[in-house]
Parts: C-alpha cells; structure tokens; sequence
C-alpha cells in the first residue's frame, strides 16, 4: 500500500511528518505515533473507555469505577456528536492513521506479552479499533484530574475535622494568600522581548511539569504541509501541536515565525457540589442514573452505578461535579485546530479564545516582535469565598469573561503563582517560590543579551525557594567552624547538622545532585512532615474520609501536610522549634553521614557520603505497574544518572517531603523558541521519543534531561534521514 505522507528521522528519532493537505499530515502523525507509541496510545484509550480492568485485571478497577461515575466515556461523545464536519475530518484522519500504524506492527510491544505473564495468561480481549473521538477521550484522560477538584474534596476533610478545634484557619492552610501552603509544583514559561535578546526578536521557554510517567507524557514531533510548518510537543494520540510549538507559516515570498506555550492558571473552573449523605439513593437528587459492566481480566465482570444530579455525575455517594467539558459538551477541538493554523501571536490569541479545559496562561511571541501574554478556558463566575470547599447551593454560576491579551514589552514569567492583577486571579492555591527565582534569573543579562542556549542556566537552577524559611525554625546557632570536630562531624552531630543546613541554605539552597548537605536537608524535611502530621492537634485529619480510592493522592495525610509545612508551623498551632529540633535529632548516621559540605566519597575513604542524587531516584509511572508481579521497562542503566532539584525548584524533580525521596513528577519537557531563527530552538524530553523498550531512541535523551540540557532542533530536510514505511501488514508478510 502507497501512503499519503512522507516520515523522516533526525538523530534523536523525532519523527517529521510532511504532507499535502491537513487531513493527510493527521493521519501521518496518527500513524507514525502509533509506530512510536503503541502500548502507549492503546492504554490511553483503555483508560478513556473505562475498560482498563479488561486488560490489566482488577488493578484497574478502581480507574474503570471512576470513569463510570464521571461518565468519561460518554462526555467523549457528547463532545464528538457536536463538533463541525472540519474538526471531525481532522480527528477521522488522524485516528484512521492511528489505526493502520497499530495494524504495521504499532501493538508489538513487549508489555503485553510480560502482562500475558503476570495475569497467568488470561486472554487480552479483542482490541477494538480507534474511533474518531478516542483522541477526545486521550485528551479528557489527561486532564479529568487535572482541575482542582479533588483539592476541594481535602479542604472539605480538613473543614469536618480541624474546623471544630481550629475554625477556617486550618483550612486556610492549604490556600494562603501569599501563595505559601499551595501546591509547589506546576509549570514554567517565559517570554522575552526582542529588547532583551542577542537577536533582537523574542525568545519564549519552560517546561510543563506532570507526573512522569515512561513512555513519556509528550512526544516531540514536526507536522508540515505547503504553506506550514509546526515543531512542538503533542500529546500521543492527539493530533497537532497544543501546548507548545513554534511554526513557521508562507504565502507566496513572505515568511512569519509564531511560537507558543502554556503554564496551569491553577483556575477554579470544575465545580463539585456537596449534594448530601447518599445522594445516589435520593431519587430526587438524581436526574439520570444507570450501570456499567465492566469486564475484568481473569475475573468477574463488576456492575458499577452511576447517577447524575442536575449539576453533573456524581463522582462520590454525596459530591456532584459540574465540569465545562461535559456542561457545554466542549472540549476546545476547534481550538486545537485553529492552533495549527496560527501565522501570528495574534492567531494564537484567536485559537485560545475557543480552549475550554483545562485553564491555562498562554504566552505567545511571532517574527515581527509582538510578544503576547493571555488566560484561555472556560471559567465559572465563582467569587474566591466559594472557591475553598464544594458548594452546598444555590444556582450554577454563568462563565467569566477573561481578560483581553496583554502585549510584553520587557519580561514576562509565569510559574502557577497568583497573579498581581485580580482579573487574572482565578483560582485559590497557588504555587509561591519558582516565578520570583525564574525572574531573578533573567534580572542577570547574559553579555550581548539572551540567547536560546541561555535559557538552559534557567532551567536548571537547583535553589529550593522554600529551604531557607525552613531552616530558620532552627533558630540562631553557632556555624560550623565555631563547633568543635566532635559536634560537627560525630556520633553527636546534631547541633553540626543543624550549623551545616544554616550555612547551607544561606549560600543558596542547592539541590543538587552531588550535596551531601542537601542530601540532610531532604532527609531533615522528611522527617519534619512526618512528625508535623503526627502532631497531637492534628490527630483527626487521620480519620477516615470514606472517599473513593481514586482520590488517594489528594486525601494523604502526610503528603499534605508536606504541601502546606511551611504554613503550618508558622500558624502556632504546633510547636515549631520543638519538632524541627526533634526531627534533627531523628537523623543519625545510618540515615545522615556527617561530613562537612562539599565533601566527596573519595575525601574520606572507607565512609561513603550520601548525596541528594543518592536519595533523589527516578520514580516514573508506568501502566504494568499497577499489575502484581509485572515487571515494568526502565531506563537502562547506562543513561540513568542522579538528579538534583527539588519541588520547590525551577529544575522541577518532585517527590513527596514525607512520604519519598523518588522522584515521581517533574519537567516533563524543556523547550525554548527562538523567533529570530528556528534553527536556534531548542527542547528536550525524559527518556526518548519512542515508547519501545527495544529501540535505540527509548531512553537516549535521558541524561541530557537528567542535567536540564536542551538540544538544538533540527529543521532542515537535507539533514533528515527519509523512512521507508510499510507497505502491508505484518501479519500479510506471513
């Protein structure tokens, strides 16, 4: 069979799509991400099914159970049965073209021959083929969770539990106004005029930051057809280029260059409303209601019920949700269209006037020198009191008409922190240290100005914008070299230790991957928050919440207490001096080796120094980690290497302070657009571009990741090498 594309490979693997029409560059990219992806893209869409179980046995019930309640599955068609005859050819195409690259060899994957394995070899039931709204539900998939519902869903806990002793000011823990208490972790962008650049047009960069699940969440690839051409991150089985591309557009001689990218506005825009003790069984609550079978691998099937009250599905027994997605039966296609149409920063202002979810701040920048800064989504009219816990009445509020783009003369940054202005201020928790440190950063001009390669200093900065506040609850005390050897380096080190984190975090606060006193930090916070959450006043918010499982990572005590420590020990309410000298005193040396700072293992021979990159481990998320007994891919051992940064750092490597060291959510990509030449555009990614542990190109950016280093994109088809496609099935060549 003859195709309608053209694949082309540069050295890292990153497929470059080049065809003759859009629907024919859809269905290119549909088929080579297949080719890439497979095991990727079919989880994905078992997930937005909600048949996950029948693939992964009972491990993935608890996923199927919710994707039933919130009517996952059915929202994706709702958005599907309402989208123009444009946007239905476009994702036709692209799933057609998922579909042929899955039948060339895309679902041979070793994964499902070691989950064969696992489950005692139960049969994989048959695959079904990929519709033309499965990208939808891909999509929905990424972002069902990504709201800030489920934080409700805990400030609601701690209101039924502290609210009696403390009043609102436990609550308001998770949510200070000056951004401390809010979640750490985010994303980072900026953008730069062409006033601040060597070049002299603009330069925008950052990287998201996601749970890092292998393969990894976004895949680099190139799209272009006559009259455009698009580099960007997309997400595996959607088409185009969303959150970041840069693309260079022609008609006749003239030629602009357009660049975008996102950051999390941390809005309030999915709505949960307490409905009352067992809603489900109040039938004049509920507007529709129903069940799902769900299959389950080597097991009985499981009939889940769901109920919908006027609002929305109820996603537990007594909270209903009412999510723009499934409200408006909108998912923002057309806007993801529009993007791949984009020539100026103005077009992509136009695109994101249709985003509906989730809500983000656009930064966006073209070859004439306009540099643009905007708030796309669909948000409620929700004043901040009814943003803090699920709503008990009255009637759905309307949608809120966002701000008008801003144009950027100087420096622009956002990191998920609260915004100055109050329109912009859409949300309730925020993220409070890494948007000040990526201004300080570029406060520091670079000789001649900046260029896309500078931005890597900014990327990578390991200062942990959250140390220093920590360590002063240590009080005042002696530096090291005031300390006698016995107190600095001993069996009795706590009051070195204590001099060491001092010193420490007033040098900077590094986290990186080669200190042994970040190393102590980490170690000292880790058991701060546990003995924090273990505190007598805050005993109840132990108890149980009788919330479904998948809401877990939101209701963890003491991952929670490690968001808000900060806070907390500054509320009064625990005695703060006393439990951070107790979890000093917690550390001894089989946990804490004792040298002074900068020491390595080869200073002190026969004592090993334990660095942050020692305890700092890659952690990523991989769907044959939900099975018992299956053995999930890693990165081979010759591109693994250890990590610095920390949670609160721009070089985002997030564990959770309390619960684990490993490193579980992070930058996710790095990229950098260079509006004056994109030949000088740079990105980067965890792992590789392939999603097969048996390629070359599975793990081989990895270490460049490891180290915040971007590489140059390349861009000129001469230097590409040309792919033969397949031209039958492989089960033809048999």
């Amino acid at each position: 069979m003859t195709h309608p594309f053209e694949l082309f490979r540069d050295d890292l693997g990153v497929p470059h799509v080049r065809a003759g029409s859009e629907a024919d560059l859809a269905y290119g990219q549909g088929y080579v991400t297949a080719l890439d992806r497979g095991w990727q893209l079919e989880v994905d869409r078992w997930y937005g099914e909600g048949r996950l179980a029948a693939r992964v046995g009972p491990a993935g019930l608890e996923w199927d159970r919710f994707a039933a309640r919130v009517r996952l599955a059915d929202t994706t068609r709702r958005v599907w049965d309402a989208l123009a005859e444009p946007e239905r050819a476009w994702l036709g195409a692209y799933a057609d073209g998922v579909r042929a690259g899955l039948d060339a060899g895309g679902r041979d994957t070793p994964e499902r021959a070691e989950l064969a394995r696992a489950l005692g070899g139960a049969d994989l039931p048959d695959d079904e083929p990929w519709r033309p709204w499965t990208p939808v539900g891909t999509f929905l998939v990424h972002h069902v969770l990504f709201s800030g519902f489920p934080h409700l869903l805990w400030r609601e806990h701690v209101a039924r539990t502290l609210g009696p002793t403390l009043g609102d000011a436990a609550v308001g823990w998770w949510g200070a106004r000056d951004g401390a208490g809010g979640p750490s972790s985010g994303s980072n962008a900026w953008a730069l005029h062409g006033s601040r650049t060597a070049s002299g047009a603009p330069l925008l960069a950052g990287d998201p930051h996601r749970l890092l699940e292998l393969p990894g969440v976004y895949q680099q690839v190139r799209l272009a057809r006559p009259g455009h051409d698009v580099v960007g991150l997309a997400f595996p089985g959607v088409p185009g280029v969303l959150h970041f591309g840069q693309a260079v557009s022609s008609a006749g001689s003239a030629e602009t260059v357009v660049a975008w990218g996102v950051t999390n506005a941390m809005a309030h825009h999915v709505e949960l409303y307490a409905e009352g003790c067992d809603a489900a069984a109040a039938g004049a609550r509920v507007v529709a209601q129903g069940s799902d079978t769900v299959p389950v691998r080597g097991g009985e099937p499981v009939v889940v019920r769901w109920a919908e009250a006027p609002r929305g599905p109820l996603v537990t027994d007594r909270h209903s949700l009412r999510w723009p997605v499934r409200v408006t039966a909108d998912a923002g296609v057309a806007a993801w269209r529009a993007l791949q149409h984009a020539a100026t920063a103005r077009d992509v202002a136009a695109a994101f006037a249709g985003w509906v979810d989730p809500v983000d701040r656009v930064l966006a920048a073209d070859s004439t020198g306009e540099v643009l800064r905007l708030t796309a989504g669909l948000v409620p009219e929700v004043a901040p009191s009814g943003r803090v816990v699920p709503a008990t009445g009255g009637t759905s509020p309307g949608w809120r008409r966002l701000p008008a783009p801003a144009v950027v003369t100087d420096v622009a940054v956002d990191a998920n922190h609260r915004p100055a202005r109050t329109e912009h201020d859409l949300g309730h928790a925020y993220a409070p240290h890494r948007a000040a440190r990526v201004r300080a950063l570029l406060a520091d001009l670079p000789p001649g100005g900046e260029t896309a390669e500078a931005q890597d200093r900014v990327l990578a900065d390991t200062h942990d914008g959250g140390a220093a506040g920590l360590v002063a609850r240590l009080g005042p005390g002696p530096s090291v070299g005031a300390l006698g050897a016995a107190e600095a380096v001993g069996a009795v080190g706590t009051a070195g230790r204590a001099a060491r984190l001092r010193a420490w975090a007033a040098a900077g606060a590094r986290m990186d991957a080669g200190s042994a006193d970040a190393a102590l930090f980490a170690r000292w916070r880790h058991a701060l928050v546990r003995r924090v959450a273990a505190d007598p006043a805050l005993t109840a918010l132990h108890e149980p919440h009788g919330l479904p499982e998948v809401f877990a990572p939101w209701l963890d005590v003491v991952a929670r207490v490690g968001d808000a420590l900060a806070v907390i020990l500054g509320s009064g309410v625990v005695d703060d001096g006393r439990l951070a000298a107790e979890a000093l005193a917690d550390l001894d040396e089989v946990d804490v080796h004792d040298e002074p700072s900068g020491d390595h293992p080869g200073d002190h021979p026969g004592r090993p120094v334990e660095m942050w990159g020692d305890l700092h481990r890659l952690a990523p998320l991989h769907a044959l980690g939900l099975v018992p007994g299956a053995a999930a891919p890693a990165v081979p051992a010759e591109h693994a290497r250890p990590l610095g940064g920390s949670v609160d750092a721009v070089r985002c490597t997030a564990g959770v302070p309390g619960v684990t060291h490993a490193v579980l959510h992070g930058s996710v990509a790095r990229w950098v657009w260079d509006l004056g030449d994109r030949r000088r555009s740079r990105w980067g990614v965890p792992f590789g571009t392939s999603g097969d542990p048996r390629s070359p190109h599975f793990a081989d950016q990895h270490p460049a990741w490891a180290e915040a280093r971007t590489t140059p994109i390349e861009t000129d088809w001469a230097r590409l090498r040309p792919e033969p496609l397949p031209t039958r099935r492989p089960s033809e060549d048999r």
